[in-house]
């Protein structure tokens, strides 16, 4: 046989056998997503649910337009307590919309759902958010510390120094009359307040938002959010190959250079003062501290990755979410100026004349702190949390769940539910008065989820709002802008479509002194 022939019925071969092993890949890929999909419909099949495209499920219904989550609301006026949701025919999730479902989810140690969280991962690294099982536990218990009080109460002065900076730069805005779009800016103070407080680093990223480290970690935000809504970037190997996932991997880059650099220069100053209490006679202690110095029962600490994990999980955590927090109660009290004028005036009363709030002022500010819950309740800044269940689970009405699962419990559902809330739609901050919050279901409201996963920050969060709305009252009034209704767009944290633009009018001395 001559040779050209020979390597042309060899190339004949090797091309029938990659015809014939592509065709088997398929073939065994579609076997496994029909079984899949055969489980999802027996798993989910106690729960009506709304009607599902034979293409889509239901994620057509989804269109990224302010409107996604008036779909939610309504489908759980239908379908109450749960239903499920499907995005195409090989995906689906139970959403939970009522508070005795999310307490049957939420008192076990379920872990996060890899969906959910997946896209996040290669930013916050196995950190407390994502981990689960004995790993979760023992970081849990190691990072408790960096949230006592006598670690936080420090941090109210340089939380009050940072909201300053935000406030200096809208009294410049103001007097050119034009909105100004709160996210942006409440974005930047917190997450100067982040890296001031729990890493002492000195940013001035209020001021240089231009910074590398800065423009990373706005461009990761974007990216996780991006991705989350765009279905072809659900497949790694599009995400990798598009330019958003060249941009994604730069900006990863430049993140995790910034927070290995900072823990680097930390453990060398730290070399000299191993113990807690040297290290707190030269200065106040920070999270990053307690991370370096934590050790468990064996005397073991955190791994290099672990630290770098635990770091960029703060600093995400720490930032959108508390950022989305601040932006909406402000809208909110905008929206309703009679309660605004209430919490101005209690805020008088307890700051006078100072532009400071420190610690013992945040205990005396029962209306305030009402108006932040209520807002939140109206605008979680985590519209929900989702769980893939590692056992199964019967609720309260004998329906079940098996192993393996998804849920999905939709706080944003939860906080608006008309069996719970009387008049849910109405901005009411009475509703959390201690007489009406005594009698109210333990799981109705769960801005910072609940069980032994809650937020670990939830203190600093508070702090943090207490601080800025108190600040911020001090010197603007707030009212909302005809024509720019926030529209509101579910992702990693509750943002806006159209940004959240608020009229900021400077309150004189005069009117200061009259209040």
């Amino acid at each position: 046989m001559s040779p050209p022939l020979f390597f042309g019925l060899f190339s004949q071969s090797v091309w029938s056998w990659a015809v014939w092993l592509c065709l088997l890949y398929v073939l065994v890929k579609a076997g496994k997503l029909y079984l899949r999909r055969r489980q999802l419909l027996k798993a989910y099949s106690p729960f009506e649910g709304p009607k599902r495209h034979w293409l889509f499920g239901n994620a057509h219904e989804f269109h990224g337009d302010g409107k996604d989550l008036d779909v939610i609301l309504r489908y759980a006026e239908q379908y109450p307590y749960a239903y499920p949701l499907w995005l195409g025919n090989f995906f689906a999730s139970l959403t939970i919309c009522h508070p005795d479902y999310a307490k049957a989810i939420l008192s076990r140690q379920d872990p996060k759902d890899n969906f959910g969280y997946y896209f996040i991962t290669p930013w916050i690294g196995k950190g407390l958010l994502v981990l689960s099982g004995q790993k979760w536990f023992q970081h849990r218990r190691l990072l408790t510390p960096g949230f006592h009080y006598d670690v936080l109460k420090p941090y109210v002065k340089l939380m009050s120094d940072c909201v300053t900076v935000m406030l200096d730069k809208w009294e410049r805005l103001v007097p050119k009359d034009n909105p100004v779009e709160l996210f942006h800016h409440v974005s930047l103070m917190t997450l100067d307040t982040i890296m001031k407080c729990a890493f002492s680093y000195q940013s001035n990223c209020q001021m240089d938002s231009e910074s590398a480290y800065i423009k990373a970690v706005y461009d990761l935000s974007y990216l996780v959010d991006f991705r989350f809504v765009c279905l072809p970037y659900h497949n790694d190997l599009i995400f990798y190959l598009s330019p958003h996932g060249f941009r994604f991997r730069r900006a990863l880059r430049v993140a995790h250079e910034h927070t290995g650099k900072v823990i680097k220069e930390r453990k060398q100053s730290l070399k000299e003062d191993i113990e807690l209490e040297k290290i707190q006679k030269k200065r106040h202690l920070d999270f990053l501290d307690i991370l370096l110095c934590a050790k468990d029962e064996n005397g073991q600490g955190l791994s290099d990755e672990d630290l770098q994990a635990e770091v960029d999980t703060f600093m995400f955590e720490g930032h959108d979410t508390t950022a989305s927090g601040i932006s909406w109660i402000l809208y909110c009290l905008a929206k309703y100026p009679e309660h605004q004028e209430k919490c101005r005036e209690e805020i008088r009363e307890v700051l006078e004349k100072r532009r400071t709030v420190e610690w013992e002022d945040l205990s005396k500010l029962p209306y305030t702190s009402m108006c932040i819950k209520e807002s939140m309740r109206l605008y979680p800044p985590v519209p929900g949390v989702a769980r893939e269940l590692k056992e199964p689970i019967t609720f309260c009405d004998g329906r079940r769940l098996p192993k393996g699962t998804d849920v999905l419990i939709s706080i944003y559902a939860i906080n608006r539910c008309s069996s719970v809330w009387e008049n849910p739609e109405v901005f009411d901050p009475l509703r959390f008065s201690p007489e009406n919050t005594s009698n109210r279901h333990s799981h109705a409201f769960l801005p910072f989820s609940a069980g032994g996963r809650n937020c670990i920050g939830q203190n600093f969060a508070m702090n943090e709002m207490k601080v800025a709305i108190a600040l911020t009252l001090q010197r603007f009034e707030l009212h909302t802008v005809p024509g720019k209704e926030p529209l509101t767009q579910p992702q990693l944290v509750l943002r806006s479509v159209n940004g959240i633009y608020l009229n900021l009018k400077k309150i004189d001395c005069d009117k200061m002194k009259k209040i």
